[in-house]
């Protein structure tokens, strides 16, 4: 079974697979998608799911192949980019950032978020994932002093989002420049499958 979920946000693509996945008691869905946050959400659904999830990068878009009821060899002679469904990291914590300075007093907040992100960094405390949105998404593109810091959180392990809709609200869709393109599917998740969810902003 073939989905083309190309040009659709999320949700949609997901919603599309768990429909067809639900159809069959075993067998292959091909989804194709042309953004790496559906790519991560469909890994996500077949990781809850006990599904084997296989992702496949084809010029300008992705192929994720999930897998129901039976094993599935991969074939290498594919290039095909993939991995046997484990378990996830424990989700301790999901930071969700929606401004672009602490407080009320703009100079001031701007640099209290700069120290609270390089405290995080140095310390190494930190969170499974991070959610920017409203004027957090500020922080994933235009600010050049914020953007090094959190692309060296990002490289010790942290998953990075900004939503999608503001980053459309302030014609920032084109600079994202850390993390990926996410929507607010990480935040109704996010409520039931972490620990602890704690919002700046």
């Amino acid at each position: 079974m073939l989905i083309d979920a190309r040009g659709l946000g999320c949700p949609k693509p997901v919603m599309m697979a768990e429909e067809e996945i639900s159809k069959i008691g075993e067998g292959m869905v091909d989804v194709l998608v042309d953004n790496e946050a559906a790519v991560k959400n469909l890994s996500r659904f077949a990781s809850k799911n006990s599904l084997y999830a296989e992702t496949e990068k084809i010029d300008n878009y992705w192929r994720v192949r999930l897998v129901k009821g039976y094993p599935y060899e991969t074939g290498s002679e594919l290039g095909v980019q993939s991995s046997a469904l484990k378990k996830e990291t424990e989700k301790d914590i999901l930071l969700i950032v929606g401004t672009d300075a602490l407080g009320k007093e703009e100079g001031l907040g701007k640099i209290l978020i700069k120290g609270f992100f390089e405290t995080m960094k140095v310390t190494k405390e930190i969170p499974h994932t991070i959610f920017f949105l409203n004027a957090g998404v500020k922080l994933t593109t235009t600010d050049t002093e914020i953007i090094p810091l959190l692309k060296d959180i990002e490289a010790m392990g942290v998953e990075i989002y900004s939503c999608g809709t503001c980053l459309k609200h302030y014609n920032l869709e084109p600079e994202l420049k850390v993390g990926h393109r996410g929507t607010t599917n990480h935040i109704v998740e996010g409520i039931k499958d972490f620990k602890k969810t704690v919002w700046i902003g």
